[in-house]
């Protein structure tokens, strides 16, 4: 097991107001003086947590991390079903990143995401190349509706028994139709018991497809009540709207990146997101290294861990090594 760098503790906190009514948390952690780094988390709308960024050394980066729009510590907070979701969309969290790094005074800074964040940081790199140094990305999605439409629906033919609970969560007019659209409704619902019944299946759908183990334990702040009620409204908002991105245009557009060097790590055995994503960007992307750990699911994993952290020692200050870790296959 690779030894990670322990947790930070942030030097300095705020809430930024980014328009509509809505306040973005964000924390800094590590070095003052160090290479600037923003951390964007998964979800749509599962929030930052200080793990993540053990990967950094907390001598070299100063470590951004905030809460998207509405979830986490941001405020208002979608888990209260009166938050407008119309102000919640990918062009408002690019032009948040922007308006962060400007009330910090970054220029450039390296971008990290995973999952979700993989997607938001290839947007936003593309929208503004300019302000973005080196790129890490881990468990790679560009959110198409390809990819959605195997996560809701293609994936309960690996593990159908989960899939079958899930899709039994809507009424039995809309099992055999577009499941993201019919559990948006149902957290949507004015009825309170509706909503909650309904976060709680789409809940247990995402514990399933977390790693290589469907019975594994979902992590613990899948009990957080607020936590779920807002993670599910923004994902089903999101998702039903395939992030408000032209099919395929993260791909088609990767020329953008031309110049900004990359790490891609993905697990070789990712439910949520098949390695043909990561592959397929690591093609458009000529100065992208695809790294695929053996064995690696969606989630955390001591491989995953370990090709992170090698890539960000990698890409601090006077760092030059190459990305090896054990179990991983380099593209």
């Amino acid at each position: 097991m690779v030894a990670m760098y322990p947790e930070p503790e942030p030097h300095a906190t705020g809430m930024l107001d980014v328009g509509d009514g809505n306040r973005v948390y964000w924390e800094s952690c590590g070095n003052r003086d160090g290479k600037p780094v923003v951390v964007l988390h998964g979800g749509p709308g599962a929030g930052c947590r200080r793990s993540t960024a053990r990967a950094f050394d907390p001598d070299a980066y100063r470590i951004v991390l905030l809460d998207q729009r509405q979830c986490g510590r941001s405020t208002p907070h979608a888990s209260d079903p009166a938050t407008d979701l119309s102000v919640n969309t990918t062009e408002h969290l690019i032009g948040d990143i922007e308006r962060l790094r400007d009330h910090l005074g970054i220029e450039q800074w390296l971008v990290y995401g995973g999952s979700w964040g993989s997607t938001l940081g290839l947007a936003y790199a593309q929208r503004h190349p300019g302000r973005v140094t080196e790129m890490l990305l881990v468990a790679i999605t560009t959110t198409r509706r390809s990819e959605i439409d195997w996560l809701y629906h293609g994936l309960g033919s690996i593990l159908p028994e989960q899939w079958h609970r899930f899709r039994e969560g809507v009424p039995e007019a809309e099992r055999d139709g577009d499941l993201v659209a019919a559990y948006r409704r149902l957290v949507e619902s004015p009825d309170a018991r509706v909503r909650e019944q309904a976060a709680r299946d789409w809940l247990a759908w995402e514990a399933a497809v977390l790693s290589v183990d469907p019975d594994a334990p979902p992590p613990a702040y899948f009990a957080d009540h607020r936590w779920g009620m807002a993670f599910v409204r923004i994902v089903t908002h999101y998702f039903h709207h395939a992030a408000w991105l032209e099919e395929g245009v993260l791909l088609r557009e990767a020329g953008r990146l031309a110049g900004i060097p990359g790490v891609l790590v993905h697990g070789s055995l990712d439910l949520q997101g098949p390695l043909v994503t990561a592959w397929e960007l690591a093609r458009a992307w000529p100065e992208a290294e695809l790294v695929v750990v053996k064995g690696a699911g969606h989630s955390r994993h001591d491989g995953m861990g370990a090709a992170i952290k090698t890539a960000a020692d990698r890409f601090a200050p006077g760092g030059t090594a190459r990305i090896a870790s054990a179990g991983a296959d380099h593209r």
